[in-house]
């Protein structure tokens, strides 16, 4: 009969899954042994005799002088000062920086203005039209020899040509 119920027993403990059963205290490792806290007693106070020169002394080093707290008003002020200044400073110039950064962005819209007219102005223009007005109309007339003059220069310039001369014959 002890068989069987072992038996039993054993088939039980095949049958059933590991859970993850938790720890029981005392089954593997030893148990935990807790020792009483010792209970903290109240101190006696001691009453120390203490002399008048040592009395004098704690009283000398726990007090501040007149001079000493004026030098540390003054050094407060000057400190304070100093920061109030410094914060006037950075904000001048956050506000000048903000200022400039928006002129610039004014003058780059403004210069693409100008350069958008420009090449709008120079693709309308006909030349072979202002020169037919400016000889019918006006009455201008292509220079001659004795009116060109020509000169040099100490310094090394440059010129611009934007488009290739025609050659006119005179």
């Amino acid at each position: 009969m002890a068989n069987a119920v072992r038996r039993n027993q054993r088939d039980n403990r095949r049958n059933t899954r590991y859970t993850g059963a938790a720890y029981v205290d005392g089954n593997t490792a030893r148990k935990v042994q807790t020792r009483p806290r010792p209970v903290k007693r109240k101190q006696e106070v001691q009453t120390v005799k203490v002399s008048k020169t040592a009395k004098r002394n704690r009283e000398k080093a726990t007090s501040t002088s007149p001079g000493f707290v004026v030098f540390l008003a003054i050094v407060c002020a000057a400190i304070l000062f100093t920061c109030v200044n410094y914060l006037q400073m950075k904000s001048e110039i956050t506000g000048k920086a903000k200022t400039l950064a928006s002129l610039e962005a004014e003058y780059s819209q403004l210069k693409a203005d100008n350069d958008a007219y420009y090449s709008q102005v120079s693709s309308s223009a006909d030349i072979e039209k202002i020169k037919a007005i400016a000889i019918k109309r006006l009455g201008m007339k292509y220079a001659t020899e004795d009116q060109i003059i020509t000169y040099e220069t100490e310094r090394s310039s440059y010129v611009r040509q934007y488009q290739d001369v025609p050659d006119v014959n005179r």
